[in-house]
């Protein structure tokens, strides 16, 4: 790939998913790859702090703290899991990719999440009883109705771009890529609510070490 075809996969992979993960495929290291992922994640755990009731049982800066943590760890086991199974079973449509070019291009999968992040701060910081209580009807009704819709259009748009970029890492066609992920995610919606119900425990643990 030659200078002219120089990408920024922050900016490329929102329209460009396939010439994003060949670049990256071809282009970019692991380090890389694991800072793609442990941005990404923050947004992807913001989006899950709804209706956990952290809030006022743990600060607002101690939460903020864990996010930053957690991001990178369960991101990469996320990842490593999820791309895992995605080489396996894109093995099964004659996929041709290696699991290092499937854990590197799925990180691509993060980036629109990265959006996320000051829309979940700001809601956290301006009215955190409704975000953490789940009650989006509070007094500022707009930021959180704006923010809900922003996830439901990233995490929609995260899975049209991830098909692209199987289909490019493994080289087959898009409905077997479409394929090749739905099986693990169904797998991977099951693993998950097992990590976070530990977490959520392990959180619990420290927010009682916090409060005493």
């Amino acid at each position: 790939m030659n200078e002219q075809e120089r990408l920024n996969p922050f900016l490329s992979v929102w329209l460009h998913p396939k010439k994003t993960a060949r670049y990256v495929m071809e282009q970019k290291g692991i380090p890389y790859t694991l800072f793609i992922i442990a941005i990404g994640y923050i947004g992807s755990l913001c989006a899950g702090l709804t209706d956990t009731e952290l809030y006022p049982m743990m600060s607002l800066w101690v939460i903020l703290l864990l996010l930053v943590i957690l991001s990178p760890i369960l991101g990469i086991i996320s990842n490593a899991l999820y791309s895992l199974i995605v080489w396996l079973i894109g093995k099964l449509f004659k996929g041709t990719g290696t699991y290092q070019d499937i854990f590197k291009s799925m990180s691509l999968v993060a980036i629109p999440y990265i959006v996320l992040i000051p829309f979940y701060l700001i809601w956290m910081f301006v009215e955190p009883e409704s975000l953490f209580s789940g009650d989006v009807f509070g007094d500022f009704i707009v930021l959180p109705i704006i923010t809900l819709i922003v996830t439901f259009v990233v995490t929609v748009w995260c899975f049209v771009i991830s098909i692209a970029i199987v289909a490019e890492a493994h080289k087959i066609s898009n409905w077997k890529a479409f394929f090749t992920l739905f099986i693990p995610t169904i797998i991977l919606i099951i693993v998950l609510v097992v990590i976070f119900l530990l977490i959520a425990l392990l959180i619990l643990a420290i927010g009682t070490v916090f409060a005493v």
